[in-house]
């Protein structure tokens, strides 16, 4: 066996070396370069692996590289299949048959899904599949809704800056997002959920600190001076907020249509074969 690699790996790389000579002297892509038993390697399965621009040097470690794995390939392939028992082989056969056929049954499902899918989901039809669903939507995270800001210790005004953040005032609120520039970083947006993890990322308070509601909460430390508003807290176990989970709702809804779509698909199919006399049972 060892003999016999080696017989046929020196004949692959006298193939390669004349498959420039192929190339320079014919464009014949049906050109044989290598053959393993009764296995052929053509010219035209080695042109398309070759790189743009490549220096010929190169390109002959690249082909001699390629002619040699497709060799060792082939002779294990034949090995393979003269040792296997005959159980074994049809075995990987149906098992073969079956994934092709799985395949192009669901490429052409998903085909027709992304033909006939209706994606438009109503705010209605959102908040209806919440409220029938909501023991599904328990929380396994903390989610708070937080108002923070990062400055400077050295930075100007401070007192006023410290002033407009703990106001409630609109108007203080716009006048503040004014000076964002010279933030190191805030969030000014109190009417979202964020996840408290990632909060904690970023300011240097305890998570009991931040799962308190408070109007106002201020730190300091070498690198400035944090402001930190909690409005609103819901723990582990809570039943999460509609608009929190909103993007989850509408991937479960265009599921259940899609699978319902599906059913509905294969129905049609049937009855079109009966009609048809496609599909009969005896």
């Amino acid at each position: 066996m060892r003999f016999l690699i080696v017989s046929i790996l020196f004949c692959v790389f006298f193939s390669a070396c004349d498959f420039f000579q192929i190339q320079e002297k014919e464009n014949n892509k049906s050109a044989i370069i290598a053959i393993v038993n009764t296995e052929k390697l053509f010219k035209k399965d080695i042109v398309d692996i070759l790189p743009q621009n490549v220096s010929k040097a190169d390109s002959s470690i690249i082909v001699n590289s390629y002619i040699q794995d497709w060799a060792i390939k082939q002779l294990l392939l034949d090995k393979a299949k003269k040792n296997s028992s005959l159980s074994t082989v049809n075995e990987i056969e149906t098992l073969v048959k079956d994934y092709k056929e799985s395949l192009l049954i669901n490429s052409y499902k998903e085909e027709l899904v992304q033909q006939q899918l209706d994606t438009v989901i109503s705010k209605e039809e959102i908040e209806s599949f919440y409220h029938s669903n909501k023991d599904n939507f328990k929380l396994n995270e903390e989610l708070i809704k937080i108002r923070y800001l990062h400055i400077s210790d050295k930075i100007n005004d401070k007192d006023e800056i410290i002033d407009l953040f703990k106001s409630d005032d609109i108007f203080d609120l716009e006048e503040l997002e004014k000076q964002e520039l010279s933030f190191k970083f805030h969030q000014f947006n109190d009417s979202i959920w964020t996840r408290l993890d990632k909060v904690l990322l970023k300011l240097p308070f305890s998570k009991e600190n931040l799962l308190k509601k408070t109007k106002f909460i201020q730190k300091q430390d070498s690198l400035g001076l944090y402001l930190v508003a909690i409005k609103d807290v819901l723990h582990r176990n809570a039943i999460a907020p509609v608009g929190y989970i909103k993007p989850t709702i509408k991937q479960m809804i265009l599921h259940n249509r899609k699978k319902e779509l599906i059913k509905d698909i294969k129905k049609i199919i049937v009855k079109d074969a009966i009609q048809n006399n496609n599909f009969k049972t005896y």
